[in-house]
Parts: C-alpha cells; structure tokens; sequence
C-alpha cells in the first residue's frame, strides 16, 4: 500500500526531488567533482564510504528539508546506512520531511539500435521488499536513448514499464527514466517517438495505477505537458543530464508543470574543504535556485 501522506507530498507540495543515487560506475566523478580524487582512496569500500559522508553532509544541511526538497532519491548502500545514527530512509522522512527513493537499476547494456536497456534485476522483488519495508516510498531506474531510432526508443519503454508494473505489485511508485542524452544529434526527434511510445503504454495501465517519469528536459519547452496532465501519472521530474546548475534552471524554468531532479546539478558547487557554514551556505544557494526554476515558471 503506497504510503498516502507521501504521495500527497510528492503529486501536489512544491518543490524538487534530490538525486543523491550515484552507483559504482559515477562515484569517482562525483567525489571527484568533490574535490576527492582517486588516489585519496583504495578500493571500492573505502570509495562508498566517503561517497556517502558526502550524502550524509547534504541532507544534514539546514536547507535540505521537505520545505523545498520534497524528495531524496538513493544508491542502495544510502538505504543500508544511517544519519545521525537513524537509518536514512526514516531520517529523511521523520526528521526532514523528504520522501525517500530507491535506485534499483543494476547498470546499462552495452548500446543497440541507438539506445542502452537496463541490465537484467533478477532480485528485483526482495529489493522491493527490503526498500519498502525501510520506508521507501518509491524507486527509480535509468535507460539512455542515444538516437532517434524507433525500434530502439519502444525496446526502452517497454522494458520499463514492464519493471514498473513489478514495482507497482510490491506497493511502491516507479520513476520511470529513459534518459535521452542531451548529445544525441537527434535529441528533439527522439523525444518526440519517447512521447509516444510512452502515452501508449501510460494508456494501457490499470486503473489506479500511478507511476513518475523522470525526463530529459526537451529541446521544446513545455513539449512533455501531456503527460504531465496524464491521470496515470503522479509527478514528471527532470534530470539534468550533464547540463549546469545554471543551464538546467534556466530550461526547466520553462517547462510548467516539470520539476528538477537534479544530481550533478545539486552538488557541483560541493567542496568537501569547505567549512561547514560554507557547505550549508553554498547548498542553500543552489536549493533556492533549483526550487525557483521548479516553482516559478517563465
């Protein structure tokens, strides 16, 4: 049973959704971003643990709240850990108000007919049980549309939304996300089959059923408010994908109705020098800024 305060939270308070879901193949980038670099670690333990120090730092900041961060998205070691010595799926609800996420996407395949599927989740259901027995409200998982290819973009789509009625089965929200990469040459054309293709299987669910789309913001503003307006569908969220904090605020300031999920984009300007009144300062900065480019629409 989906929790009800949570899914009014998220269908309805304004706000954005936190990506802090960086797996195996992203960490480095992100604690290099960071400032930390791979020689300041050994091994794959040691990577995650300051991987999630870092998370930790964020979501203890002042300014990270349910007042504008309506949700948080997680890595499943992020799940597995705690904050302030509360496990950090209840310390984002019960203590911040942030509706906690789950990443379940095990990675990509390699490409084929422009685009890259999930790898197989073949322990997809105990996942599901242990998130939502944690408190998860919701999970997401990651598809890349490189080209406008037909054949390519439905494969995506449906595989997706095949996982998401799995998902939907074990009481919990799916964020769907074909991500269509913002250096496809054909970018506004792949958007344009992905809307299809996903208006059709949105069509075809259950009554009742309810899931999220996290998108690409689209070359043309505002081109995803049919779904949006779906009754099928509980929020549309947006990624950043590779784009700037300013860049990103800038384009989702004009498509009403999409708000940020934003992972890159949250922390660039992170530093793990600086003091902690820095940190809390800097990332107040970028929340407000994402929350207006949510919020208030050009």
């Amino acid at each position: 049973m989906v929790d009800a305060k949570m899914l009014n939270k998220i269908s309805s308070a304004p706000g954005f959704i936190a990506a802090l879901d960086q797996s195996g193949g992203s960490t480095p980038g992100a604690l290099r971003l960071y400032g930390i670099s791979e020689n300041d670690y050994q091994g794959d333990e040691e990577m995650f643990r300051l991987m999630h120090a870092m998370r930790v730092r964020i979501m203890q900041a002042p300014a990270f709240s349910g007042d504008k961060v309506i949700g948080a998205i997680l890595f499943e070691r992020t799940m597995d850990g705690d904050a302030d010595g509360v496990p950090v799926p209840s310390y984002l609800w019960e203590k911040r108000g942030v509706v906690p996420f789950l990443k379940i996407d095990k990675g990509l395949m390699d490409e084929e007919n422009g685009v890259q599927l999930m790898k197989p989740m073949p322990d997809l259901d105990s996942l599901l049980i242990r998130g939502r027995e944690k408190g998860v409200f919701g999970t997401k998982m990651r598809s890349v549309i490189a080209h406008a290819d037909n054949a390519g973009i439905a494969a995506v789509v449906k595989q997706q939304f095949e996982v998401a009625r799995q998902i939907i089965a074990q009481g919990l929200v799916p964020i769907v996300e074909p991500e269509v990469s913002i250096k496809s040459p054909t970018k506004q054309e792949a958007e344009a089959i992905l809307r299809d293709e996903i208006t059709a299987e949105l069509d075809k669910l259950p009554a009742g059923d309810k899931i999220m789309l996290k998108l690409t913001i689209p070359t043309v503003a505002d081109f995803y408010a049919p779904l949006v307006e779906h009754k099928a569908v509980v929020r549309v969220v947006a990624l950043s994908g590779g784009y700037s904090t300013d860049d990103a605020c800038e384009k989702l300031s004009h498509n009403h109705g999409m708000i940020a999920s934003f992972s890159r984009a949250l922390a660039e300007k992170l530093r793990v020098s600086m003091s902690d009144d820095e940190f809390n300062s800097s990332i107040a900065t970028t929340i407000d800024q994402i929350y207006a480019a949510s919020v208030n629409k050009a």
